[in-house]
Protein backbone atom coordinates (compact mmCIF):
# COMPACT_ATOMS: atom_id res chain seq x y z
CA UNK A 1 0.00 0.00 0.00
CA UNK A 2 1.04 3.55 -1.02
CA UNK A 3 1.79 5.87 1.72
CA UNK A 4 3.18 9.39 1.22
CA UNK A 5 3.70 11.11 4.52
CA UNK A 6 4.57 15.32 4.49
CA UNK A 7 6.13 16.84 6.99
CA UNK A 8 7.93 20.67 7.39
CA UNK A 9 5.00 22.70 7.56
CA UNK A 10 4.50 25.58 10.73
CA UNK A 11 4.12 29.24 11.22
CA UNK A 12 6.45 31.49 9.84
CA UNK A 13 6.04 35.43 8.87
CA UNK A 14 5.93 37.21 5.42
CA UNK A 15 9.13 36.74 3.90
CA UNK A 16 10.55 33.34 6.00
CA UNK A 17 11.13 30.30 4.69
CA UNK A 18 9.90 27.13 5.18
CA UNK A 19 11.47 23.41 3.86
CA UNK A 20 8.35 21.02 3.36
CA UNK A 21 9.35 16.79 2.68
CA UNK A 22 7.09 13.85 1.36
CA UNK A 23 8.53 10.81 2.16
CA UNK A 24 6.54 7.76 -0.23
CA UNK A 25 6.40 4.17 0.98
CA UNK A 26 4.85 1.01 -0.24
CA UNK A 27 6.02 0.37 -4.09
CA UNK A 28 9.05 1.46 -6.18
CA UNK A 29 8.67 5.18 -7.41
CA UNK A 30 11.77 5.22 -10.31
CA UNK A 31 9.25 6.04 -13.29
CA UNK A 32 6.88 8.24 -10.89
CA UNK A 33 6.32 11.56 -11.14
CA UNK A 34 5.55 13.66 -7.90
CA UNK A 35 3.24 16.94 -7.11
CA UNK A 36 2.78 19.33 -4.75
CA UNK A 37 -1.28 20.86 -4.23
CA UNK A 38 -2.02 23.41 -1.97
CA UNK A 39 -6.05 24.02 -0.49
CA UNK A 40 -6.64 26.82 1.49
CA UNK A 41 -10.51 27.66 3.32
CA UNK A 42 -13.19 28.22 1.18
CA UNK A 43 -11.21 27.47 -2.11
CA UNK A 44 -10.41 24.56 -4.56
CA UNK A 45 -7.30 22.79 -4.15
CA UNK A 46 -4.26 24.29 -6.55
CA UNK A 47 -1.85 22.91 -8.14
CA UNK A 48 2.20 24.22 -6.77
CA UNK A 49 4.62 22.30 -8.77
CA UNK A 50 5.91 18.90 -10.19
CA UNK A 51 8.62 16.75 -11.24
CA UNK A 52 9.49 14.29 -12.87
CA UNK A 53 10.76 10.82 -12.39
CA UNK A 54 14.47 11.69 -12.12
CA UNK A 55 14.45 15.07 -11.50
CA UNK A 56 14.57 16.28 -15.02
CA UNK A 57 11.88 18.18 -15.25
CA UNK A 58 10.27 20.85 -13.30
CA UNK A 59 7.01 22.84 -13.90
CA UNK A 60 5.77 25.47 -11.15
CA UNK A 61 2.69 27.43 -11.04
CA UNK A 62 3.06 31.30 -12.03
CA UNK A 63 2.23 32.02 -8.25
CA UNK A 64 5.25 30.20 -6.99
CA UNK A 65 7.45 30.67 -10.06
CA UNK A 66 10.91 31.96 -8.58
CA UNK A 67 9.75 31.36 -4.89
CA UNK A 68 9.45 27.82 -4.58
CA UNK A 69 11.57 24.65 -5.71
CA UNK A 70 11.00 21.54 -6.23
CA UNK A 71 13.44 18.35 -5.82
CA UNK A 72 13.97 15.25 -5.48
CA UNK A 73 15.72 12.07 -3.77
CA UNK A 74 15.11 8.55 -5.27
CA UNK A 75 17.18 7.16 -3.16
CA UNK A 76 14.84 8.43 -0.34
CA UNK A 77 11.78 7.85 -2.26
CA UNK A 78 11.38 11.58 -0.76
CA UNK A 79 10.67 14.85 -2.73
CA UNK A 80 10.92 18.39 -1.43
CA UNK A 81 8.92 21.74 -1.49
CA UNK A 82 11.66 24.54 -0.81
CA UNK A 83 9.39 27.60 -0.05
CA UNK A 84 11.01 31.04 0.31
CA UNK A 85 9.34 34.81 -0.16
CA UNK A 86 6.40 33.44 1.42
CA UNK A 87 3.30 35.75 1.20
CA UNK A 88 0.20 35.92 3.54
CA UNK A 89 -1.75 34.17 0.43
CA UNK A 90 0.72 30.74 0.52
CA UNK A 91 -0.62 30.08 3.54
CA UNK A 92 -2.65 26.66 2.99
CA UNK A 93 -2.76 23.00 3.81
CA UNK A 94 0.11 21.43 1.52
CA UNK A 95 -0.27 18.11 -0.26
CA UNK A 96 1.99 16.14 -1.82
CA UNK A 97 0.93 13.77 -4.56
CA UNK A 98 2.44 10.69 -7.11
CA UNK A 99 0.89 10.06 -10.03
CA UNK A 100 1.91 6.85 -12.30
CA UNK A 101 3.54 8.09 -15.26
CA UNK A 102 6.88 9.48 -15.54
CA UNK A 103 6.05 12.66 -16.54
CA UNK A 104 4.28 15.64 -14.90
CA UNK A 105 0.83 17.22 -14.48
CA UNK A 106 -0.80 20.45 -13.30
CA UNK A 107 -4.32 18.11 -13.24
CA UNK A 108 -5.07 16.93 -9.86
CA UNK A 109 -7.04 14.33 -11.34
CA UNK A 110 -3.65 13.18 -13.07
CA UNK A 111 -2.26 11.76 -9.46
CA UNK A 112 -3.26 8.59 -8.03
CA UNK A 113 -2.09 8.52 -5.01
CA UNK A 114 -2.12 11.26 -2.28
CA UNK A 115 -0.46 12.43 1.34
CA UNK A 116 -2.87 13.80 4.26
CA UNK A 117 -1.15 17.56 3.85
CA UNK A 118 0.62 19.71 6.03
CA UNK A 119 -0.16 23.18 7.55
CA UNK A 120 1.46 26.24 6.21
CA UNK A 121 0.35 29.55 7.92
CA UNK A 122 2.14 32.30 7.10
CA UNK A 123 1.09 35.58 9.19
CA UNK A 124 2.11 39.26 8.22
Amino acid sequence: QVQLVESGGGLVQAGGSLRLSCAASGRTFNNYAMGWFRQAPGKEREFVAAISSGGGSTIYAESVKGRFTISGDNAKNTVYLQMNSLKTEDAAVYYCAVRSYSVTSRCSSAYDYWGQGTQVTVSS
